[in-house]
């Protein structure tokens, strides 16, 4: 029988990437795609921050269904945020409707949004999530409005609103 000696360097290096690996499984999941936000958490914190609803949209990527949002009715002047980050997405001059049951907008804030592909359900669409925090916010489709003839189309429950200082 053939026996093996490991040196220190061997040791070490094993040491190493044993804590690398470690320390990783501590650090909050990647998104999608592995891309990293400024703000990052674990799953267990975003469970802990969001309603159970929030967190199956935000971080789960489910829909809310058509019709259920408060937000469908906003009508005020003032802004839609993120949920989990409370990042500023859309101003409500740019909010439209659509018919669709979900609130939604022909442009967001710029550099608010982030997109990635999915080809869920047999088709492929652009995904929209929060450029902060990566939750999942809706998808973009090219049957809008004018200027920008886009529709983004957002599940309410993935954002809150907060009137105008003015108009509240």
């Amino acid at each position: 029988m053939q026996t093996t000696t490991l040196s220190r360097r061997d040791c070490l290096m094993a040491g190493a990437a044993f804590a690398a690996l470690a320390a990783f499984s501590r650090w909050p999941a990647l998104a999608a795609g592995g891309e990293r936000f400024p703000v990052m958490k674990t799953e267990d914190e975003w469970k802990k921050q969001l309603t159970p609803e929030q967190f199956q949209v935000l971080r789960k990527h489910d829909t809310e269904r058509a019709g259920t949002s408060p937000l469908n009715k906003e009508k005020r002047v003032g802004t839609f945020y993120c949920a989990g980050c409370d990042k500023p997405l859309y101003k409500s001059d740019t909010k439209f409707e659509s018919g669709t049951g979900w609130p939604s907008f022909w442009q967001p804030i710029e550099g608010a949004i982030g997109t990635t592909t999915d080809r869920k359900f047999f088709m492929t669409r652009t995904e929209l999530h929060c450029a902060n925090c990566g939750g999942h916010l809706g998808h973009v489709f090219e049957d809008g409005p004018k200027p920008t003839g886009l529709r983004y189309c957002m599940n309410g429950v993935a954002m809150t609103f907060k009137p105008n200082e003015a108009q509240s």
